[in-house]
C-alpha cells in the first residue's frame, strides 16, 4: 500500500437525519482517508425479494469521491432480511442445544442452505457489479466476522457423512476402529443410518464435525471471494474480518474458524480487535491479534474494526486512542479502522459507541483522531508496509482447542473445568510479550519452520503424525523448542496414544510420562533456575520420567512417587525444554525468561512491561523501533539505537535517556 488507511465503518442508513456533508468535514479534519459500508443493511437495499435500492451506496460512494476518500464494499449477507425467512424457514440455522433459530439477530442463517445461498449471490453480484467501477473503491470485504455458526441441519449432517466418506475411503469399519466407536455401544452399522451427530458423546466424531463446520466457512468465503473477482479491478483487493475467541473483548484463537485455511480465499488479511482500556490496556490483544493476522498471508494487514469510545468501560484515557494506533501499527497493521464513525441511536448496538457520540458533536476521542489522522498523514511513508522479522514463533491450533474442550485439562469430578486451549496459549504468549519478546503465531501446518529459531508450543494435544514429525527434525537440525503438557496426546481424529506420551516425541523431548494430577499446594523446586520467589503449581501437573533428558525443576511438597516437572534434553543440534506443569503469572513469567536467557542464549531487551517494545523495517529498509508506555506515570528509558524521532523530528544518540509520557509512544528509525 502507499499509506496508511486511516477509516471508520460508515452507516448512512442509520443517521437520524441526513448529515453526509458534515461527516465528510468531519472526517477530512481527522485525516479519515477510508470508510466501509454496506455489510450490515441487505434489507435496505432489498426490501422485497428483487425490489434492489442502491441509492444510498452511490450516493455516499460518489460524495466520498469528492472529497478524496476512499470506500471498502462489504458483501450484505451476514444479516438476512424478514422477507427471506419467509421465502424458507430453513434459511434459519439449526444448532445443537437450541434448534431451529429465531429470525431477529444477526448471523443466525445456515450458510449453507440452497435458498440463502441463491438469494445472497444475488444481492452480491448487484452490489459488487454496481460498485466495482468506481475509482474510490479501493476493495470488498467478504461478509463479516463469518463463522457456521453453530450449523448442524440436515443438509449440514448429510454433507458431514460425505466427508466422512472420502475421508475414510468409504470404509465404515475403519472409522468405526479410528474413533473407538464400539464404546457404549455406538457402533455406526450404515452410512445411511448414521446417528444425528448433535447426540454424540464420542469425542472424535465430535471434533471431527466441528472440524468440518469450520471447513464449512472456507467453502462459504471462498465462494463470496469468487464472485467478487468475477467484478473487481485488479487493484481491488478482497478481505475478510476475522474475530477471536470472545469473552466481552478479543481473547485468543478463534475456536469456529480457522483463520489460516479460510484466509486463503483473500487477497489481504484482516481483523477486528477489541480489548479493555483506561486502566486495563495492555497492548496485549492488539499484538496477539496482530501476531496471527500477519501471519495469515505473511503479508501485512488490515484492522477493519477496533474500539474508538466502545462500552462505557472502555472510553479512553487521554492519549490512549493514539497509543492503540500506533500499537496496531508496530504490529504490521497497514490500517486501523474505528468501529464505528457515529453511535446508533436505535437496536443492540447503540451504547457501543463510536468516534462520535449520539449527539455528533466533536469530544476528546475525536479531538485525539485528529491528532493521529495528521501523524498517520505525515508518517505513512516511514510506516507503511512495515515488516517484522521475528525468530520466535508460537504455534496454535484449532484442532487442540476443540479436542481439549471435549477433554478439558483440569476436569473435576463435578465434571467442570477451568482451565481451556485459550488459557494456556495466553499464560505463555503474555508472559513473551511483558519481557518484550516479539513473535509470529503459525500454524501447526505449515511446511516447516525454517525461518524461527525458536518455537514455543503450547498444548499441541492433538495433531497428525507429520505435525509431531516436523517439531522432532526442528529441532534435530538445530532448532530451539519450548513445549509443555498436553502436548502430543492425541492424533488427528482425538485419538489418544496407546505408545506413551508424548507420542513421536519421547526421543526429541528424552522424556516420558504416564501419570498426571490436579496439583494442592506444589511448588517448584530448583537448582538450576535461579526463582527469586517460590513458584506455585496451579491448574495441572505431569509427572515426568526423564530417560536421556536433563531435569531442571522437580515439584516441592509433592507426594507422588515421579517428582520431575521440566526437562531439557539436546537432541542432535538442537534442544528441547518440556514443562510439565502451569504455574502462575508471576512463575511463568520468571521461567520464559530463564529458558530464553539461559537455554536458548536468546538476547533480551532491558525493558519489561509496561514498556513494550517493538520493531520493523519500512519500505526504505530502515529498521524502525517502537516504545511503548502503557502506564499513567511518565516512564524514562536509555536509546538502545542513534536514530531520527520520526513524532517529533528530532534526533537521539544511543546511550541517551528517552522521556515517554503516559499512554504515549516514541518511535525511532534507526
Amino acid at each position: 500500500m502507499e499509506k496508511i488507511i486511516y477509516g471508520v465503518a460508515y452507516y448512512y442508513e442509520y443517521l437520524p437525519y441526513d448529515r453526509l456533508q458534515e461527516d465528510i468535514a468531519m472526517m477530512k479534519k481527522a485525516g479519515i482517508n477510508v470508510v466501509r459500508i454496506a455489510e450490515s443493511t441487505w434489507s435496505t437495499y432489498e426490501k422485497s425479494p428483487g425490489k434492489f435500492d442502491f441509492s444510498t451506496v452511490d450516493l455516499v460512494i460518489d460524495e466520498m469521491a469528492k472529497a478524496g476518500i476512499e470506500v471498502i464494499i462489504g458483501t450484505p449477507t451476514y444479516a438476512v432480511p424478514s422477507w427471506l425467512v419467509e421465502l424458507d424457514s430453513n434459511v434459519m440455522v439449526s444448532r445443537k442445544n437450541s434448534g431451529r433459530a429465531i429470525y431477529g439477530p444477526r448471523q443466525s442463517m445456515d450458510i449453507t442452505n440452497a435458498t440463502y445461498l441463491r438469494y445472497a449471490e444475488r444481492i452480491i453480484r448487484k452490489l459488487i457489479e454496481r460498485t466495482a467501477r468506481h475509482a474510490n473503491v479501493i476493495g470488498f470485504q467478504i461478509d463479516n466476522e463469518t463463522k457456521a455458526y453453530g450449523s448442524s441441519s440436515k443438509n449440514v449432517q448429510k454433507e458431514f457423512v460425505e466427508y466422512l466418506k472420502d475421508e475414510f475411503d468409504n470404509d465404515l469399519d475403519k472409522l468405526n476402529a479410528e474413533f473407538g466407536l464400539d464404546y457404549w455401544s455406538n457402533r455406526i452399522d450404515s452410512w445411511e443410518n448414521f446417528p444425528d451427530v448433535n447426540g454424540t458423546i464420542n469425542g472424535s466424531l465430535g471434533a471431527e464435525f466441528e472440524k468440518f463446520q469450520r471447513l464449512l466457512v472456507d467453502r462459504f468465503l471462498q465462494w463470496q471471494a469468487d464472485i467478487v473477482s468475477e467484478y473487481k479491478r485488479e487493484d481491488q483487493f478482497v478481505t475478510q474480518n476475522f474475530d477471536f475467541e470472545w469473552r466481552g473483548y478479543s481473547y485468543g484463537v478463534q475456536p469456529e474458524v480457522n483463520h489460516f485455511k479460510a484466509a486463503k480465499a483473500t487477497t489481504i488479511a484482516s481483523c477486528d480487535i477489541y480489548h479493555p482500556t483506561q486502566a486495563q490496556l495492555t497492548g496485549q490483544e492488539i499484538a496477539f491479534c496482530g501476531d496471527i493476522t500477519r501471519n495469515l498471508k505473511k503479508n501485512n494487514y488490515l484492522v477493519m474494526e477496533t474500539e474508538a469510545q466502545g462500552f462505557p468501560q472502555w472510553t479512553p484515557y487521554q492519549n490512549q486512542l493514539l497509543l492503540q494506533a500506533y500499537s496496531h501499527v508496530a504490529s504490521g497493521a497497514n490500517g486501523v479502522m474505528y468501529w464505528h464513525w457515529h453511535s446508533i441511536h436505535n437496536s443492540a448496538e447503540s451504547y457501543w459507541r463510536g468516534l462520535l457520540s449520539h449527539d455528533f458533536k466533536e469530544n476528546a476521542t475525536y479531538t485525539e483522531a485528529i491528532k493521529i489522522g495528521s501523524e498517520f498523514q505525515k508518517l505513512s511513508p516511514k510506516l507503511v508496509n512495515l515488516k517484522k522479522k521475528n525468530n520466535v514463533a508460537l504455534v496454535v491450533s484449532n484442532e487442540a482447542l476443540t479436542a481439549l474442550n471435549w477433554f478439558p485439562i483440569d476436569l473435576n469430578a463435578a465434571f467442570q473445568s477451568s482451565i481451556t486451549y485459550n488459557d494456556i496459549v495466553k499464560a505463555f504468549y503474555t508472559q513473551l510479550y511483558q519481557i518484550n519478546i516479539e513473535v509470529d503465531i503459525v500454524s501447526p501446518d505449515v511446511d516447516n519452520w525454517t525461518d524461527y529459531e525458536i518455537l514455543v508450543v503450547p498444548a499441541l494435544y492433538a495433531g497428525a503424525d507429520e505435525i509431531f514429525e516436523k517439531l522432532a527434525n526442528f529441532v534435530e537440525k538445530g532448532g530451539k523448542l519450548l513445549t509443555g503438557f498436553k502436548t502430543a496426546v492425541a492424533n488427528e481424529h482425538v485419538k489418544i496414544s496407546s505408545d506413551g506420551t508424548p507420542r513421536n516425541l519421547q526421543e526429541t523431548l528424552g522424556m516420558h510420562y504416564n501419570q498426571f494430577a490436579i496439583p494442592q499446594d506444589i511448588y517448584l523446586q530448583s537448582e538450576f533456575f535461579d526463582f527469586t520467589e517460590a513458584i506455585k503449581v496451579i491448574g495441572f501437573m505431569e509427572m515426568l520420567e526423564a530417560d536421556q533428558a536433563q531435569v531442571l525443576a522437580q515439584y516441592d511438597n509433592s507426594q507422588f512417587t515421579e517428582k520431575t516437572a521440566i526437562t531439557l534434553n539436546h537432541k542432535g543440534q538442537g534442544k528441547a525444554v518440556y514443562l510439565g506443569c502451569l504455574l502462575e503469572d508471576s512463575g511463568m513469567k520468571q521461567l520464559i525468561q530463564s529458558i530464553f536467557t539461559k537455554i536458548f542464549d536468546y538476547q533480551l531487551t532491558e525493558l519489561t512491561f509496561p514498556l513494550i517494545q517493538k520493531s520493523g523495517y519500512n519500505d526504505e529498509g530502515k529498521k524502525v523501533n517502537f516504545f511503548f508506555n502503557y502506564a499513567k506515570e511518565m516512564a524514562e528509558v536509555t536509546a538502545p539505537v542513534s536514530g531520527k524521532l520520526l513524532r517529533t523530528d528530532g534526533l537521539i544518540e544511543a546511550g541517551n535517556p528517552i522521556t515517554i509520557a503516559p499512554w504515549d509512544v516514541v518511535i525511532i528509525e534507526e
